[in-house]
């Protein structure tokens, strides 16, 4: 195995997967609206149970948060007037009736790196980009489900500088004298919305029935770019998680109609992710829920959670109580919310070894204040920690390239013979005590650390919009004068140039030789953050391997050439 070709294997690794990853993507796009309308009514199938034993039915999910109209009814704007609810870093609007959040802007996140850009809206009811949660009650007698009318208690509502928490309530009046009060409440610095659903019952019976919340969307647009553009690699869908399944998740083109989710949960929570977001429903600890989800008309996509029976005796009130989070990845404020949230910051196969890959990295930001030096440090330390491997690795080539004049005599003595080449040529590394794989291994172990590293570099909302120095501003964008793909391209040459090529046809040889350039321009696409990595991890390795080759592989002298 020669050192180019293994210098190589982790961009070709890597390459293969982006690739066969985009083309997932394209074999499993979303299902058409026509082919896999379904009723909410089924997803409720697997609700918790009323005391009389019956299931409670939930309505048909509308096209937007106010239209009651049946659920293939043509999707169109919302029609009725919104509330805002603010503190400082999350700005909901809520719909007029009460029954969903139809908007969530996070102040803290522009949608572009402009200084004046607009925050990035999570939530939308704009049928293109339709993303929101609904809220409603089932039960025996008449109930305000998600698209009920009820009556807002007051006006838009914002956190007042003194204050560390602000709410806004709605109340719905049954006519039997049932009575229904739903808050929504923010606190200082939280992404969390926090929805009580309180049951007043002033009539004469006894009333039993379930609360429930649902996020109901579209796939957000495919992004431009293809894999060179992060956002096309991470993962866009419904997830959940229970304390025995622990984290599962579900691509919204995977969602089958024909059988849907159906689960209970204690203690767990279900939420929809895309890049750098998500937004989850934790029920409340303790308490049973079932979770569902459904593929609706106009490529709608569903998933809900309805709590345990609430009975509430004449005369008597009782409440229920979830919390949705919607919000960055942040793993330190998701693992707060619930246990097993912080998983949403999905690393698919690598999780093991990139959430301390990311905690370090965190930890070097805290150091440096700058998410450019922490990536650069970083990489200083994973490779000083594989050094040995590394080392192993380089020595392994050094000993290739000092008997590469020995192989070249060989291959013009046996001329078009390759089994006789072949031969001499194993005689040859036994006899220099070469393992001819021996640059393979170390590479492979250090393959899966790097990987991790270069999903931590994709996931990390930390570094969206962030600085490095100079021209970069923005890690998460290309860089704009190509500078670190060019010096990332010349780091890859000059590597390739200290890499020997035992037994390598020319043929081959022009095809590696190629290989530095067409990597390069493939960077050239890529966010600065990922190619800042590649760039110091070629670099690193470069000095190192030219240190140990300088030591161990001096080319032998003509006379042994000879022998």
């Amino acid at each position: 195995m020669t050192q180019t070709r293994t210098f190589l294997i982790v961009a070709w690794l890597v390459a293969a997967f982006l690739l066969w990853d985009a083309w997932q993507k394209d074999q499993h796009p979303s299902l058409p609206a026509e082919a896999v309308t379904t009723t909410a009514t089924t997803v409720a199938d697997q609700a918790i149970p009323t005391a009389d034993g019956s299931v409670p039915s939930v309505p048909q999910v509308s096209a937007g948060p106010d239209e009651a109209s049946p659920e293939n009814a043509p999707l169109e704007a919302p029609r009725s007037r919104t509330l805002t609810l603010s503190n400082d870093v999350l700005r909901l609007s809520l719909d007029a009736n009460g029954g969903a959040i139809v908007g969530a802007a996070l102040l803290a996140y522009p949608a572009e790196a402009k200084g004046d850009a607009q925050p990035v809206q999570l939530l939308s009811a704009e049928p293109e980009h339709l993303f929101v949660v609904q809220s409603g009650l089932v039960g025996q007698a008449a109930v305000p489900a998600h698209d009920a009318q009820m009556q807002a208690q007051s006006g838009d509502q914002h956190l007042a500088e003194s204050g560390n928490e602000v709410s806004l309530n709605f109340v719905w009046q049954g006519e039997d004298g049932l009575e229904v009060e739903r808050s929504y409440r923010l606190t200082r610095g939280s992404y969390l919305v926090e929805i009580t659903d309180t049951v007043r019952n002033k009539s004469s019976a006894n009333w039993t029935g379930n609360a429930y919340h649902q996020l109901v969307r579209v796939p957000p647009p495919k992004p431009k770019g293809g894999f060179t553009n992060p956002q096309s690699l991470s993962f866009v869908g419904a997830a959940w998680y229970s304390p025995q399944d622990k984290f599962e998740k579900l691509k919204f083109g995977d969602f089958d109609p024909k059988e849907p989710l159906q689960r209970t949960v204690t203690d767990g929570w279900i939420a929809m992710l895309q890049h750098y977001f998500v937004a989850a429903i934790v029920p409340a600890r303790g308490e049973a829920t079932a979770f569902n989800n459904a593929v609706l008309s106009h490529n709608r996509y569903l998933v809900r959670e309805m709590g345990n029976s609430l009975s509430v005796a004449a005369g008597a009130q009782a409440s229920t109580k979830v919390q949705v989070y919607l919000g960055p990845k942040l793993r330190d404020q998701l693992e707060a919310v619930a246990p097993g949230l912080g998983l949403s910051l999905d690393y698919g196969i690598f999780t093991a070894i990139a959430q301390p890959i990311h905690w370090l990295l965190a930890l070097l930001h805290s150091l440096f204040g700058n998410w450019g030096w922490a990536i650069v440090f970083l990489v200083v330390l994973i490779k000083a920690a594989l050094f040995k491997l590394s080392e192993a690795q380089y020595k392994s080539f050094a000993r290739m390239r000092r008997i590469q004049p020995r192989l070249e005599a060989l291959k013009e003595r046996f001329g078009d013979d390759r089994q006789k080449y072949q031969t001499a040529m194993m005689e040859l590394y036994k006899k220099e005590k070469i393992n001819p794989l021996g640059g393979c291994l170390p590479i492979l172990v250090q393959f899966p650390v790097f990987l991790s590293l270069y999903w931590v570099l994709i996931e990390a909302v930390e570094l969206r919009q962030a600085p490095w120095i100079l021209w970069i501003q923005n890690l998460s964008a290309p860089d704009p004068y190509f500078i670190l793909p060019a010096l990332n391209l010349v780091t890859m040459w000059a590597t390739q140039k200290l890499s020997p090529t035992p037994g390598m046809d020319p043929m081959q040889k022009r095809m590696m030789q190629m290989m530095p350039l067409v990597f390069g321009v493939m960077f050239a696409f890529f966010p600065a953050g990922l190619v800042l990595y590649w760039t110091t991890n070629g670099l690193l390795g470069l000095l190192q391997q030219w240190y140990i080759m300088r030591r161990h592989g001096e080319p032998a002298a003509a006379a042994a050439i000879a022998k």
